[in-house]
């Protein structure tokens, strides 16, 4: 698969929806992940990204304009022990819990399906970052309708081992703009990893579009003690 740039995917996409990256730094010292919301409707820009406990939480900026919280208000990012799990709704929940009994990544997945949010059923993406003694490796999932048909699910998994220094994989929820939204296709796309944490995550901030981007957690964790960085971008602040 070519590496592909990650400012130019983002900067050609109006709405790519909810994206996760994972990767390796340049310097092959830092696990990587990023997580990015956008939205089209007030309910959806109405949001900041906060700090709860090693993760992060979704809240409302203003409560009085928050409407629906069922999709919009859930927990993107958990830390399991040396795991680390990102996902675009509450099976960051699903997944913390069934692996915390033992369970795999993908057990845990095979109990959700994509959001019940006709006619778009937005695809439900998820990744799991595994660190141990000095070894990283990483595996992303999307649960998709049948081309919007909600009798059937397509469940995928991508599983990363040994990344490669200075490169990630980039999964979103949407191919591009559009009613209804189109689900994303294919497997995760390979892009570069570039810089440190602030550089990295201002790529990212500036290539999102600026009507509909709404936050951006970025995280590098490094890979041989587990101590980790984060940088949360909000537009409403």
């Amino acid at each position: 698969m070519e590496k592909i740039s990650l400012a130019e995917e983002l900067a050609a996409n109006s709405y790519p929806g909810r994206g996760i990256v994972i990767g390796k730094s340049g310097d092959g010292k830092y696990a990587v992940t990023a997580y990015f919301i956008m939205g089209r409707s007030v309910n959806s820009r109405n949001r900041i990204f906060v700090t709860e406990g090693e993760g992060i939480r979704t809240q409302a900026y203003d409560p009085a304009k928050l409407e629906d919280p069922s999709l919009v208000i859930y927990a993107p990012v958990r830390v399991l022990g040396n795991k680390t799990i990102v996902t675009n709704g509450d099976q960051t929940d699903t997944i913390y819990e069934l692996m915390d009994r033992q369970q795999t990544f993908e057990q845990a997945l095979r109990t959700r399906t994509f959001e019940p949010d006709a006619p778009n059923y937005t695809p439900r993406i998820s990744g799991i970052m595994h660190m141990e003694n000095g070894s990283y490796n990483y595996a992303m999932s999307i649960l998709k309708s049948n081309n919007g048909d909600p009798s059937s699910c397509r469940r995928y998994t991508f599983a990363y081992e040994n990344p490669a220094a200075g490169e990630g994989h980039f999964i979103h929820t949407y191919k591009s703009d559009g009613n209804p939204l189109p689900s994303f296709e294919g497997e995760p796309k390979l892009v570069g990893i570039e810089g440190g944490i602030d550089s990295f995550a201002q790529l990212i901030w500036e290539n999102l579009n600026e009507e509909n981007k709404v936050s951006l957690f970025v995280r590098y964790i490094e890979i041989e003690t587990g101590r980790y960085e984060t940088r949360i971008i909000n537009k409403n602040v």
